[in-house]
């Protein structure tokens, strides 16, 4: 499967990311050591139902580390654009293709295990679009004070997902729609509002379940589509404001040290168990011990015939 990864977001002077990119890409911005979207990238090339990436918004001059074969595009200038743009070239490579990963560039904590779960869950139907979701209550017990956005439904406390699945045919139908619906991603009620006014109340009273929402959606927008629903965060958990920003820096540090510590470990039980196997090597042969001779058993002495008596 393709996986289009969008990096095409560049902080402007009065966004608050702008002091850490320096006019450059948001994703290439620095978390421990890496660019942030070299995190997502390994995390990509980690996971074995993705089979190329396309990514949107970079050249290869960004100097990114790929095992896996990358196909970068230029920046359209828009978030919608650039995933039609990652989805044309999909067909371009592969006519076949049905459905693709979209994936944002700014989830680092984002794991290979993660993204084979995401499509194999996804693969159970056929849907139009899938659309991951994160409990509250998951994403405060992995990221405590992350403050994210929440959407209160009647039996669940939400937030969206940064990685999703869709198939190909929604790169060119509802387009409109759907340029407002990602330019609003972060105001769930006026993408409520979007979609219709009956929406937006179902979403603005918590009157409706998470299955009975997407189920409304799926009807007024006239599609086929699923939520899944996340029992971990980090694919959840996306860069937009600084204290994000250091809240998975110092995150993914702990966890190379972390990494560092036990590949030490590691090489230390290696290099005993190395010179312990060498010092038997090396030990003289010890000379099987001498059997003692065991003592003969006495012959039994013949019993004396009696003699008779004439």
């Amino acid at each position: 499967m393709y996986a289009i990864v969008t990096a095409g977001g560049i902080p402007q002077p009065e966004e608050p990311l702008y002091v850490h990119s320096k006019g450059d890409s948001k994703a290439l911005i620095d978390i421990a050591g890496k660019p942030m979207i070299q995190w997502t990238l390994d995390a990509l090339n980690a996971a074995r139902q993705v089979d190329e990436i396309i990514l949107v918004g970079l050249s290869a001059k960004s100097g990114l580390v790929s095992a896996k074969p990358v196909h970068y595009l230029s920046n359209q200038g828009r978030m919608l654009a650039n995933v039609v743009a990652g989805v044309h070239k999909a067909l371009e490579l592969d006519p076949k293709t049905e459905y693709v990963l979209i994936v944002s560039s700014d989830i680092p904590a984002l794991k290979g295990e993660m993204v084979d779960w995401l499509v194999s869950k996804c693969m159970e139907t056929r849907d139009d679009i899938y659309y991951g979701v994160c409990p509250r209550e998951v994403m405060e017990a992995r990221f405590p004070g992350s403050k994210r956005t929440y959407t209160r439904l009647k039996d669940i406390d939400l937030c969206g997902a940064d990685i999703n699945l869709t198939h190909v045919r929604m790169a060119t139908e509802h387009l409109d729609l759907w340029e407002q619906l990602i330019g609003n991603r972060k105001s769930p009620m006026r993408q409520a509002s979007l979609v219709g006014l009956d929406t937006f109340w179902k979403v603005i009273t918590r009157s409706a379940t998470l299955d009975e929402l997407v189920e409304h959606v799926c009807r007024r927008l006239n599609i086929k589509g699923r939520a899944i629903v996340w029992e971990r965060a980090e694919p959840c958990m996306d860069v937009d404001k600084p204290h994000q920003l250091e809240l998975l820096r110092a995150d993914l540090e702990a966890q190379q040290a972390k990494e560092k510590r036990a590949a030490k470990s590691a090489e230390r039980k290696a290099a005993k168990a190395a010179a312990v196997k060498e010092t038997v090597k090396k030990a003289p042969a010890k000379k099987p011990a001498a059997k003692k001779a065991e003592p003969k058993a006495k012959a039994n002495p013949k019993p004396k015939t009696p003699v008779k008596k004439k």
